[in-house]
């Protein structure tokens, strides 16, 4: 049984490849503040700013994949998966970085696929650039990127913000020309177990097969839940009145249909 060690188990994504990996791998997983769904005999509690500890955990674990779905302060995570590669590249392990929709954040002109170039004019998005690209040069083919849209779940920071300004009649700011796609937690965590299992190499980017408005999903969730919706402030991306795209597509065909969803998918879930 292949042994996965998962940077960051305890956040939202982590604990979603937690519960879709423990059955087929052998789960370990590393937590900052608050412990994992992992057993404790499995779990470590690891800063990002440890990198030694970061070495111990590798050397004594020896892990056949590695998943980092890690947050933190950027200089100190590109700091750490630069040990974390130099540990890897010597031995026969493949990791898998989540990365994001920010990489092309300079320009919102269209949706990106896989073989676009990155450019970003964030410091989220050039961090995530710096590791993507350091990755690739250290691993090769071993560095598999992930890039994600915003992600979604029934106890997600998003959708309890939601209910919290509607249980508060707090207003919400949304954009009503800004056009995304998103994905669900225990998606990314399924289509990340298909990649995994087929061996599946170099860069994807997955989420809704479909883009919708910021504003519009918001304003189906919200009216499912018996709220008005005007509790939404429309507001316009970058004050202008154009239609912009902070979205990802992909030209790949290896994701199966069956493993695809679409935004109504996200909002029924949700509801669900």
């Amino acid at each position: 049984m292949e042994k996965v060690l998962i940077l960051g188990a305890s956040g939202l994504v982590g604990r979603a490849l937690v519960d879709e990996l423990k059955n087929g791998f052998d789960v370990y997983g590393t937590y900052s503040s608050s412990v994992s769904n992992i057993p404790d005999g499995k779990q470590f509690q690891l800063e990002v700013k440890q990198t030694d500890k970061l070495k111990e955990v590798i050397h004594v674990m020896k892990p056949d994949i590695v998943i980092s779905c890690l947050r933190g302060d950027y200089d100190h995570q590109l700091k750490f998966h630069k040990e974390l590669v130099e540990d890897l590249r010597h031995k026969d392990s493949s990791l898998y970085f989540l990365s994001t929709t920010n990489v092309f954040d300079g320009d919102y002109s269209r949706p990106y696929t896989e073989t676009d170039l990155p450019f970003s004019q964030s410091d989220y998005g050039n961090f995530k650039i710096e590791c993507e690209k350091m990755l690739r040069e250290m691993l090769a083919e071993r560095a598999i990127i992930i890039r994600i849209p915003a992600i979604w779940g029934k106890d997600s920071p998003r959708y309890k913000e939601i209910k919290e300004s509607i249980k508060n009649q707090n207003m919400i700011d949304v954009y009503s020309n800004l056009v995304c796609n998103n994905l669900l937690d225990i998606q990314l965590a399924k289509q990340l177990r298909f990649i995994i299992e087929n061996k599946l190499e170099g860069t994807f980017h997955l989420g809704s097969v479909d883009r919708m408005k910021q504003g519009q999903f918001y304003e189906q969730i919200i009216s499912k839940l018996d709220s008005e919706k005007s509790l939404l402030n429309y507001r316009l991306f970058q004050e202008k009145a154009d239609t912009f795209y902070f979205a990802l597509k992909s030209n790949r065909e290896d994701i199966p249909s069956s493993l695809q969803i679409t935004n109504q998918d996200i909002i029924s879930y949700l509801l669900g």
